[in-house]
């Protein structure tokens, strides 16, 4: 009788102690800092985003696959025409901080200045970096649509594929990731405003260096 009590004293703890496993909470897991990337690879439609929302929602699929997805992402991007937007009004105050964790700009003014953007910092959302100029396949050309200091351009020249809804005809301003260019010029180590495409589908701007990538941003 004592033995029977014994083992069903010690089934019944052993019972406890696996309801009370089962209903501990689970591990808290620290969400990834990142709040600055280039975009891994392009939807499929070259400069065709399906506007503003479409290249926000982009940048916000990749972050989530890194467990980054609960931040406001917004694409490094600028609009044109009636109702236009600037890139550097639309990312927030700053600071950002790429997937390895270094701090490329701490403010919009640094970002637009002296910020620590580089070829080995310019990473994407998975840590990995781009290639550029000198490698076998040269994707420095990264879509922004911008002038140096972060806003839409001036004129009647296309400079953002149509606000980022052509995926064929026009043009977008791009920068290069790697800094480097054809020249030792300002235009040639931009990273968001060097020069133009010769179109918006991808084999146009791959034409020029491009991959039909996007810098992504956490605006908060």
């Amino acid at each position: 009788m004592t033995h029977n009590f014994r083992l069903a004293t010690i089934g019944t703890t052993l019972l406890a102690t696996a309801l009370l496993s089962a209903c501990a909470p689970a591990p808290m897991v620290p969400a990834n800092p990142m709040s600055f990337f280039i975009t891994s690879a392009n939807p499929g439609k070259g400069a065709d985003f399906g506007g503003l929302a479409g290249a926000d929602q982009h940048c916000k699929a990749l972050a989530s696959s890194v467990g980054a997805g609960s931040k406001t992402w917004r694409a490094y991007l600028s609009t044109t025409g009636a109702g236009g937007v600037n890139a550097r009004d639309r990312i927030g105050a700053g600071p950002w901080v790429n997937a390895k964790g270094v701090v490329v700009a701490k403010n919009v003014d640094e970002l637009h200045g002296e910020n620590g953007l580089s070829k080995q910092n310019s990473v994407t959302e998975k840590g990995e970096v781009i290639s550029g100029r000198g490698d076998t396949v040269n994707m420095h050309d990264i879509l922004t649509g911008s002038t140096p200091d972060g806003r839409a351009a001036n004129g009647s020249t296309d400079t953002t594929c149509k606000n980022w809804t052509s995926g064929g005809d026009g043009s977008a301003l791009v920068g290069h990731h790697d800094r480097i260019g054809l020249k030792d010029d300002a235009p040639s180590k931009s990273w968001n405003s060097s020069h133009g495409t010769r179109g918006c589908g991808m084999d146009a701007l791959k034409a020029t260096g491009g991959a039909g990538l996007l810098y992504c941003v956490a605006a908060n």
